[in-house]
């Protein structure tokens, strides 16, 4: 994806929704790193079957990004930064590829919801991520599990 805008930029534009966040530590952040990927996982939560994220923390630290801690607001923008979703994170947490449970699999909700697909679409995408920051994948890489509840859905623009 690209850089993302700052908070507040992306404050001002909910304002002209009418929408004014919680209280809590306010992170703007997207999904996916192509347009097609960012649609596919945006549709997921809107449809209620996507309820956590996962990010590499080796990512986080090469970009100089704090993670997520619990209770923090998530302005979630598209692919074209443009806000879509308000979220909260209800739980965060660091754990090895490995690790990752099925549990929190089926809460992520992409494909089956199955462990496996979980490993498989993230090694390929965490992969890809690895490669932007000059790292190796390894089972043991440290990725940040992060669910959420949705606060709010933001109206699609107008040209989507």
């Amino acid at each position: 994806m690209n850089t993302l805008p700052s908070i507040d930029e992306v404050i001002a534009q909910l304002a002209v929704h009418g929408i004014a966040l919680p209280q809590g530590t306010v992170r703007v952040d997207g999904y996916g790193d192509s347009a097609e990927l960012s649609t596919e996982l945006l549709d997921l939560i809107k449809s209620g079957r996507k309820r956590a994220g996962t990010g590499l923390l080796w990512a986080y630290e090469h970009d100089g990004e704090p993670i997520a801690q619990t209770g923090d607001i998530e302005i979630v923008v598209d692919h074209r930064n443009q806000p879509a979703l308000i979220t909260r994170i209800v739980r965060s947490e660091v754990v090895a590829f490995i690790e990752v449970s099925a549990e929190y699999a089926a809460i992520e909700g992409e494909g089956d919801g199955s462990l496996e697909y979980w490993r498989k679409g993230h090694w390929n995408f965490f992969s890809r991520e690895c490669r932007r920051i000059g790292r190796e994948p390894t089972e043991t890489m440290p990725v940040i599990c992060n669910v959420f509840e949705v606060l709010h859905v933001l109206p699609a623009p107008s040209d989507a």
